[in-house]
């Protein structure tokens, strides 16, 4: 009759094996063990190095390289990214095929009718489909398959500015949904300050003004506005009827980005303005 053989298994085996080859096997278990955890829980992938958020610098497509308004983001995650193409947000659905691509699937998006709508349209249109990854120590440049590219830097945007103490001037007015830019001749008049102690002041278009403002957290409410009284005309005269208008339609929601100042009225009517500071 045979006789079998035991044959140790698991920690048994270890004892059987000579001594020196203990410490160098242990370590070599422990990382294929690791490793085989992670491919599980990427589903046998590994994801890049290319997550988090991004300030987006500028397009190249079609032999041009549009410069990205400082609004302009992508926050990308592992399997969403939400952003801001510059003056509309947007957010997609993203799918890493391995290291070095992701395949874009565009969602939902604002709709906001922009002033300048030429570098989001851009960007809107190359952010989509299958893109490659080009990942350095602090950028990140998508391309697409046509060579065009979306460069982007870890490098944060300039600090928002104070809502309080900064001359903001008014360079659009929206109204239903559109923003339209403040009339060439009126350009640069329409401008105010909030002062740290709720009192509000500056120029409607063509008379100056004063008023109480009470800021709450999202909210700005404008008391009774006071002005000079000089007969205006032209575009000058319509920005300030405008803005007289706005000022007394109760709590403003008011919101910076960067430079840029945004009101609006509950109505959907409002005002962007911009740091005197920042252009001037």
């Amino acid at each position: 009759m045979r006789t079998l053989r035991h044959v140790p298994t698991g920690r048994a085996l270890l004892p059987a094996l000579r001594p020196a080859l203990v410490p160098a096997l242990v370590p070599a278990l422990l990382l294929g063990l690791a490793a085989c955890g992670q491919a599980e829980e990427h589903g046998s992938r590994t994801l890049p190095d290319a997550t988090g958020s991004w300030t987006v610098e500028s397009l190249t497509t079609g032999g041009r390289t549009l410069h990205a308004p400082e609004t302009a983001r992508l926050d990308l995650g592992q399997h969403e990214a939400t952003g801001n193409y510059g003056c509309n947000a947007f957010q997609a659905a993203v799918d890493f095929a391995g290291p070095g691509a992701l395949t874009v699937t565009p969602g939902s998006t604002t709709a906001m009718a922009c002033k300048d709508l030429g570098f989001e349209t851009e960007f809107a249109r190359l952010f989509t489909g299958r893109l490659a990854l080009d990942r350095g120590p602090d950028r990140l440049t998508l391309k697409t398959a046509d060579g065009s590219t979306i460069a982007m830097t870890t490098r944060l945007p300039a600090a928002d500015a104070p809502l309080t103490t900064t001359e903001w001037k008014v360079d659009a007015l929206i109204s239903g949904g559109t923003v339209s830019s403040v009339p060439a001749e009126a350009a640069g008049r329409a401008r105010f300050t909030l002062a740290a102690d709720g009192a509000a002041s500056g120029v409607l278009g063509c008379n100056r003004f004063s008023a109480k403002v009470t800021v709450e957290a999202a909210t700005l409410t404008f008391g009774p506005v006071t002005s000079t009284r000089m007969a205006c005309e032209g575009p000058a005269g319509e920005v300030e009827r405008a803005l007289t208008a706005l000022f007394v339609r109760g709590p403003l929601t008011w919101r910076i980005q960067g430079q840029a100042l945004t009101l609006t009225a509950p109505d959907g009517s409002g005002l962007t303005a911009v740091a005197v500071s920042a252009v001037e």
